[in-house]
């Protein structure tokens, strides 16, 4: 009951809310269409909803309600409208006056306005008239000056200012080519303006060529100027070193004209060179580049500039690729000059146009065109450098190659890797180069006579001695002079000087700064291996007289100052003080060969002086007095020393000859005591040993002779080469041998005696008592002291032993 009542009052309101919202919509829509809005909104939605005669419905109570608004509107308006009407009206009689006066004045113009009309005419013909006159001048005009251009071009084409030429042809082409009033001329200008062009282009083109083929010539020419002037540059600075070098030495001296001569050095170094030229831009010799430049300039006109650039980049790198060839037919020796000219000229060129050219060819592209060509030359040398098999030639390949260097290092060349290249064969230079010398100083060797060297004029011995500083004095000899050396000192320092240069030439110039090291590890080969191995085979095999092992040994003593001469003048040429080569100068290199002339000589003269001492068998041990001049081996081994070093004096250095006498002497001293110790010699007396005592004496005395000759303490030094055999005698001689055992005196007195030695020639000294059966008659005496003191200490020696 109550659901049904509920339902029962919705119906009612659900009525009234769709009148209210029909309501709003037909205001909505009244709003919208007042204002000018779009109704589709509507529509679609009456269309949606599916009631579209709601929306007409609408509509038409919109069109009623506006037509009573209309209605109303025009009531209210209705007044003014008559109003208006009753003007117009009034107003129809003043425009048919206004119309009146309007044609009558028409009528006055049109009388006045036809003789202005036709003067107007006749000034508009004038103008153009005048226009066209006008017009035709300036044709005319253009005409002219086209003519002229045309002229101008005709003559710069004849003269070959081509350049001008394509100024002109430009200028037609920009300013007058649209402007000409002839299509038949303007014809011919488009058809002879691109003719113009190539000709011009084909004529530079040629020029161009024809330049290509002659830079080839002048750079190979432009090249040996360069080189030749880094070679000059290069012999004055050596020639400046020499005077320094002399200098140094007339400074060491204490001389002092050493002065003039750097000054003089300065005031030569004064002048330019052409190489300064050459760099410096202001004077390029023999090089013509204009008509490159003009080339790359009527191509920069053409608008063809990087074609041209391009042509002249594959151009130039086709001449620098048949600069390479090395021709199989031409020795390199004979053909590396102009090898290296042509590069070195190309280059110098490229630099200059680089610097001047104005972009033709950047320095990028001329860096890669040198890496090519630095790596074919480092090519190059290594082949014909592994072929070679003569040092000089080497040198001379090395030393050009270094002048290319120098040359190429001042317009910016990086030549590294050609100085490494020489470095590499620095080994292979010096091993050909000691070759050589050993097969200089062997036929120096060979070609000696052992015979002493004759100067006869000032300028021999500056040549053979001052030259070596081998003098032994600063005082010039009187001439003829006869040396104390033979020839083979000379030939040998000049071999030896000549390697030291030629090293030093080879290390010089070479990128490496202290060489000193190197050229002085060579030289110690040649001098310690090459000479002492010449020297010592010569002594071994061709020395068979004392003269002739003299006049060795002499020249050994000669070759060891030369030896100081040759590391000085290494350290001068190297540009290393002498103070530290003098402070690190190293053993005698050619020691070797010295002692085994010294020894040579030394066997010689002990085989002499063996001849005499064989008379020693003539001595009368048994004597029963002794010999007051001594015995006769001895006098004739005094006499042959003596007249040996009278000869001997003339040659041999005071060291040398205390040396060799001093072997000699030693060797005697062992003869003769040797003579006591062998089985020749059974018994002998006081007597003998008091004749041997006095030979001695005259030895000793040859010795103290030489004094002036040598010095006391040499002297003193050749006594002791006896030591032995004095100190055998006079323990023989001595009351008291028995202090031989008292180790003070012993060593103080009898150092060099062998006990041995003493017990077997002490048993054979027979006391004077003792005579042919004397031991029957004398049985039972007393006994000598000095015998018994003597007994007693060959038994204690025995009892050592």
């Amino acid at each position: 009951m109550q659901s049904t009542k509920s339902r029962r009052k919705v119906a009612p309101s659900a009525a009234e809310s769709a009148d209210s919202a029909e309501k709003l919509d037909q205001l909505l829509l009244s709003s919208a269409i007042c204002n000018g809005e779009d109704v589709g909104p509507f529509v679609r939605k009456v269309f949606t909803s599916g009631k579209p005669d709601t929306l007409l419905q609408h509509l038409r109570h919109f069109s009623r309600s506006k037509e009573s608004e209309i209605e109303e509107v025009c009531k209210a308006h209705y007044q003014d409208f008559i109003l208006a009407v009753d003007d117009l009206r009034s107003l129809l009689s003043d425009v048919d006056s206004l119309k009146s006066s309007l044609y009558d004045s028409n009528t006055k113009l049109q009388s006045v306005g036809l003789p202005l009309l036709s003067s107007l005419d006749a000034f508009v013909e004038a103008r153009n008239v005048s226009r066209n006159v006008n017009l035709a001048l300036e044709s005319v005009r253009n005409c002219i000056r086209l003519m002229e251009l045309c002229s101008r071009s005709n003559y710069h084409l004849s003269s070959s200012n081509f350049y001008m030429a394509l100024k002109c042809v430009d200028t037609i082409e920009s300013e007058f080519l649209d402007k000409t009033p002839s299509s038949t001329l303007k014809r011919m200008l488009e058809k002879k303006i691109p003719e113009i062009r190539w000709h011009i282009e084909r004529k530079v083109s040629k020029e161009f060529g024809d330049w290509l083929v002659e830079i080839r010539v002048v750079s190979r020419n432009l090249g040996q100027l360069a080189i030749g002037q880094a070679s000059s540059a290069r012999q004055r600075e050596e020639d400046l070193r020499i005077k320094q070098r002399q200098a140094e030495e007339q400074s060491r001296l204490s001389l002092r004209d050493c002065v003039y001569a750097l000054e003089e050095e300065d005031e030569d170094g004064l002048g330019g060179g052409v190489g300064d030229d050459i760099n410096g831009g202001s004077g390029f010799p023999g090089v013509d580049l204009t008509p490159l430049y003009r080339a790359y300039h009527i191509h920069q006109t053409l608008g063809l500039e990087d074609r041209f650039k391009q042509y002249y980049f594959e151009n130039r790198k086709l001449q620098l690729t048949s600069d390479f060839q090395v021709s199989s037919m031409t020795p390199f020796l004979e053909s590396h000059q102009t090898f290296f000219a042509q590069i070195a000229g190309f280059f110098i060129v490229e630099d200059r146009i680089v610097r001047t050219g104005g972009g033709l060819i950047s320095k990028l592209e001329v860096e890669n065109l040198w890496e090519t060509a630095v790596s074919k030359m480092c090519s190059v040398l290594e082949d014909q450098f592994s072929r070679m098999q003569t040092a000089n030639h080497l040198l001379l390949i090395k030393d050009y190659v270094s002048l290319l260097g120098v040359t190429l290092r001042r317009y910016g060349y990086l030549v590294d890797p050609l100085l490494d290249v020489l470095s590499k064969h620095r080994d292979k230079y010096h091993e050909l180069l000691l070759s050589d010398c050993r097969k200089q100083i062997a036929e120096a060797l060979s070609a000696d006579k052992f015979d002493q060297m004759l100067m006869k004029k000032e300028y021999e011995y500056s040549m053979n001695v001052l030259s070596f500083q081998i003098q032994t004095s600063d005082i010039i000899p009187a001439f003829p002079y006869v040396a104390p050396f033979s020839s083979t000192v000379p030939d040998c320092c000049r071999i030896v000087r000549s390697f030291i240069e030629d090293s030093v030439s080879f290390m010089s110039y070479g990128g490496q700064l202290d060489f000193f090291e190197v050229v002085k590890k060579y030289l110690d080969r040649l001098l310690s291996e090459a000479l002492d191995g010449a020297l010592l085979k010569l002594i071994n095999m061709s020395i068979h007289g004392v003269s002739q092992a003299m006049q060795v040994a002499a020249n050994m003593a000669v070759m060891e100052r030369a030896c100081d001469f040759f590391f000085r003048h290494a350290a001068q040429l190297s540009g290393i003080p002498l103070r530290m080569v003098e402070r690190g100068r190293r053993h005698f290199p050619l020691c070797k060969a010295r002692d085994a002339a010294e020894e040579i000589l030394s066997g010689l003269l002990k085989q002499k002086v063996d001849g005499f001492m064989t008379l020693i068998e003539n001595v009368n041990w048994m004597a029963d007095e002794p010999l007051p001049n001594g015995n006769e081996y001895v006098n004739e081994v005094v006499i042959y020393l003596e007249t040996l070093v009278s000869t001997a004096q003339q040659i041999l250095p005071p060291h040398v000859l205390k040396r060799v006498l001093q072997d000699v002497l030693s060797h005697i001293s062992e003869k003769i005591v040797g003579a006591l110790l062998g089985d020749a010699v059974k018994r002998f007396t006081v007597h003998a040993i008091m004749s041997i005592d006095v030979d001695v004496r005259l030895l000793e005395s040859f010795a103290d002779n030489q004094a002036p000759l040598l010095s006391d303490e040499e002297a003193n030094q050749l006594k002791t080469a006896l030591a032995e055999l004095r100190q055998l005698i006079n323990l023989l001689l001595s009351n008291h041998p028995e202090n031989f055992l008292n180790p003070v005196i012993r060593e103080r007195s009898y150092n060099t005696l062998d006990y041995r030695k003493v017990v077997a020639i002490s048993e054979k000294l027979r006391d004077p008592s003792e005579r042919l059966f004397g031991t029957f008659g004398s049985r039972g005496g007393r006994q000598n002291p000095k015998k018994k003191s003597l007994d007693a200490l060959i038994k204690r020696l025995k009892d050592v032993n």
